[in-house]
C-alpha cells in the first residue's frame, strides 16, 4: 500500500490553488476552486485547503466546514479526494485520520466524493477503507462526458446523430448564439430561464438568485465562466453558463423557454460551448447530470429528460462512485445518522431558505 500524509496547504500553495488543483491527477474538479470556496464561504461553510503528500504527487482538494453542537465539525471533500488510482483511497483515509486527530481538529465524520467511476472493484477498496455509502449529493456523479480533443468537423461527426443533426439543422437555419458579459441582466435572464425550466420539467429547487449571482461572477471574475444565449423575438429562449477550469468544462447551469419555434437552439447553445471550451484548452465537457445509466431509459426518473438531450452529445452516462463517509467518532457519527443530520439539514433550511449542502 502507497504512504500517504495529509496536512494543511501552505500560505503559499493557497495562493496558487487553482493551478495546483488542476494539476492534480485527474484535473481537479471546479467544485475544488478558489471560486466556489468564495461562494460556500457566504452560505455556511468553512472553507479548508489540504494536501496529500505521498509518492509521486501531491494532491490538493478542498474541505468545507460546519460545526454542530455537541457533535463537533463535519468535513466535506466535495470532488474529493483527488487520486491516481482507487487503490491510492485507502492510505489518503488513513493518513487523514491520523491529521485530524493530531491536529484536534475535532471533526466526527469526512465527506468524501472521489470522482472514481463506478464499479465492483472500487466499491470494494472503499468499503475496505472503512468508507460507508450515503445519499449522492451532486447531480454529476451520474453525468455524460464527451471526449473533446478531436478537431471540430471530426468532433461533430461522434456525436450521436440526433445531436449532431440538431446541430447542423439549425446552424443551416440561421440561428445565433451569443456569448454576453456577465451583467445584471444577463445574470437575471439566465435565472428565470432556469426557474421555468426547473418548474415545468423537475421537482427539484432551485437556490436564490444571490447564490447563483455569486456563483458565476466568482468564476467570471476569474476568466473561469461564460454565458451563451439564443434569443426568439428579441427576448432570451435558451441559455447555459459554462465553466472552464483546467482541462475540464462544465454545463453547469441552463434554461429555456417552453414554447419556442427555433428547432436545435439549444443544442447549437451547447456545440458553441464546446468549441469555446476547446480553444481555451478543455479536453473534456461535462453535461453535469443524468440519471444512472441503468435508469436513462426510464421516464419516471426526475432527469430523464436532460439525460436524453445530454446524451445526444455524449450518447453515453458515466457513473461515479458517488458519496461516502469516512467515520472518525462512531458515538457522534450514530447520533449524526440517527436524527441529528435531519434536524440540522431541517433547521438550517428553515432559517436561511437555502439548501444544507
Amino acid at each position: 500500500m502507497p504512504e500517504f500524509t495529509a496536512r494543511f496547504a501552505t500560505p503559499a500553495e493557497i495562493s496558487s490553488w487553482d493551478e495546483l488543483v488542476t494539476a492534480n491527477p485527474n484535473g481537479g474538479n471546479l467544485l475544488q476552486s478558489e471560486a466556489f470556496a468564495a461562494v460556500k464561504k457566504n452560505y455556511g461553510w468553512t472553507p479548508r485547503h489540504l494536501a496529500f503528500d505521498g509518492p509521486g504527487y501531491t494532491s490538493y482538494n478542498l474541505a468545507l466546514e460546519k460545526s454542530f453542537p455537541v457533535l463537533g465539525r463535519l468535513w466535506y471533500l466535495i470532488k474529493g479526494p483527488d487520486v491516481a488510482d482507487v487503490a491510492d483511497i485507502p492510505a489518503m483515509m488513513g493518513a487523514l485520520r491520523v491529521f485530524l486527530r493530531a491536529a484536534r481538529q475535532n471533526v466526527f465524520a469526512v465527506k468524501v466524493e472521489p470522482d472514481i467511476v463506478d464499479s465492483e472493484h472500487a466499491r470494494t477498496v472503499l468499503a475496505g477503507a472503512g468508507l460507508v455509502k450515503v445519499a449522492d449529493l451532486q447531480p454529476n456523479d451520474h453525468t455524460a462526458l464527451l471526449d473533446i480533443s478531436p478537431e471540430p468537423n471530426e468532433l461533430l461527426r461522434t456525436l450521436h446523430s440526433r445531436g449532431r443533426n440538431a446541430v447542423r439543422r439549425a446552424t443551416r437555419e440561421g440561428v445565433e448564439v451569443h456569448r454576453l458579459a456577465p451583467d445584471e441582466s444577463v445574470m437575471r435572464a439566465m435565472y428565470d430561464l432556469m426557474v421555468g425550466t426547473i418548474a415545468a420539467k423537475s421537482t427539484n429547487q432551485v437556490r436564490e438568485y444571490a447564490y447563483y449571482r455569486q456563483f458565476w461572477t466568482e468564476f467570471a471574475n476569474r476568466g473561469q465562466g461564460r454565458f451563451y444565449f439564443v434569443h426568439e423575438d428579441g427576448v432570451p429562449s435558451v441559455g447555459a453558463y459554462v465553466v472552464n477550469y483546467g482541462a475540464k468544462a462544465t454545463y453547469k447551469d441552463g434554461g429555456s423557454l417552453q414554447q419556442r419555434s427555433q428547432y436545435g437552439d439549444s443544442h447549437l447553445v451547447q456545440w458553441a460551448a464546446i468549441t469555446d471550451m476547446k480553444e481555451l484548452g478543455a479536453l473534456e465537457y461535462d453535461f453535469c447530470g443524468t440519471p444512472p445509466a441503468a435508469r436513462l431509459k426510464d421516464p419516471t426518473h426526475p432527469f430523464h429528460g436532460l439525460g436524453l438531450f445530454k446524451t445526444s452529445f455524449s450518447k453515453s452516462v458515466t457513473d461515479f462512485v458517488g458519496c461516502y463517509d469516512l467515520v472518525i467518532s462512531p458515538p457522534r457519527y450514530k447520533a449524526w445518522t440517527a436524527a441529528a443530520e435531519r434536524v440540522f439539514r431541517q433547521l438550517y433550511t428553515r432559517r436561511t431558505g437555502q439548501q444544507f449542502y
